[in-house]
């Protein structure tokens, strides 16, 4: 009886490694910033506030709950970096980003496509200073 229990424990577990993994899930944008026809890495008054802004718009995205994540490659590329929308539509994502500074300036251009990926893609929340 123990071997006969012993052989069905081992067969439910070989059906369960089987099974392959579900996972939910959900659209988002992706979109990749690139360098545009008013790019320069020379940092002046005016690129500084145009970075600024750029960044005030990345908070106020996510605080929106709409930006998941944002951020620069560290390559120096023409690839300038890359975010992820919590968002169904690449125009609804256009329209948040009509307004950035950066591309407004002709400082960069954006690339956005729809993304498929396991749902539930999240930042964790800054960590307080220390003191």
């Amino acid at each position: 009886m123990k071997c006969l229990l012993s052989l069905a424990a081992v067969a439910c577990l070989a059906l369960l490694a089987e099974t392959p993994a579900k996972y939910e899930m959900t659209t988002y944008v992706v979109g990749f910033f690139h360098r545009g026809p008013n790019w320069t890495a020379r940092e002046t008054d005016e690129t500084r506030r145009i970075q600024e802004g750029h960044l005030a718009n990345f908070r106020k995205l996510a605080d929106a709950g709409r930006l998941i994540v944002a951020g620069p490659f560290s390559d120096n590329g023409e690839l300038r970096g890359m975010l992820i929308f919590k968002l169904d539509s690449v125009d609804e994502a256009r329209r948040l980003m009509d307004a950035d500074p950066a591309l407004k300036a002709g400082r960069l251009t954006l690339e956005l496509h729809p993304w498929f990926a396991a749902a539930g893609l999240r930042v964790d929340p800054p960590k307080p200073a220390a003191p």
